[in-house]
């Protein structure tokens, strides 16, 4: 378990742009082994989410992870500006993870923005299935739902799954 006094979750700002546009190569290469996504020609993935995470809408909400100085992972909420909140994009490098570093991030992202939440993941992703449930219960215990969605425009994908849940419950 990470410390609290180790772990930063803050806002990301333009000049941070670089360090979380890094991150979302690893982050976009660690879904291509979820449904097969190869990297466009000049080695980066589709990045649509992290465009409007950046674009200045103040519907989005993009935040930069760091732990002992060191960026580790970033958050991207959509849906400010509604009643259900998404978490659009979360990512914790390998390095990271199994440390509580991913439950802290979520829930520092998470208390900024009160209310209902949802998130998406792929049922073959199985450490994202184990750790989206556990943040649920965690953060609202015996009040949350999971629910299987058709992808919009993908009929030949995998239904995604969604976790729902209000903070504070």
């Amino acid at each position: 378990m990470t410390s609290d006094l180790d772990l930063t979750v803050r806002p990301a700002t333009p000049a941070d742009r670089p360090t979380v546009e890094r991150l979302w190569l690893m982050f976009r290469h660690d879904l291509s082994g979820f449904g097969g996504q190869l990297p466009n020609p000049d080695g980066t993935f589709r990045s649509e989410r992290l465009e409007a995470a950046f674009s200045g809408d103040v519907d989005w909400a993009p935040y930069l992870i760091s732990r002992g100085g060191h960026p580790v992972g970033f958050a991207f909420v959509r849906g400010l500006s509604v009643p259900t909140r998404v978490l659009n994009s979360f990512f914790v490098v390998r390095g990271a993870r199994r440390t509580g570093t991913g439950m802290r991030a979520v829930q520092d992202v998470v208390a900024r923005h009160p209310g209902q939440w949802t998130v998406a993941f792929q049922d073959d992703n199985i450490g994202a299935v184990q750790f989206w449930r556990r943040v649920a219960e965690a953060l609202a215990p015996g009040a949350w739902t999971e629910e299987r969605r058709s992808v919009p425009q993908r009929p030949d994908l995998a239904p995604d799954v969604w976790v729902s849940f209000g903070y504070p419950g």
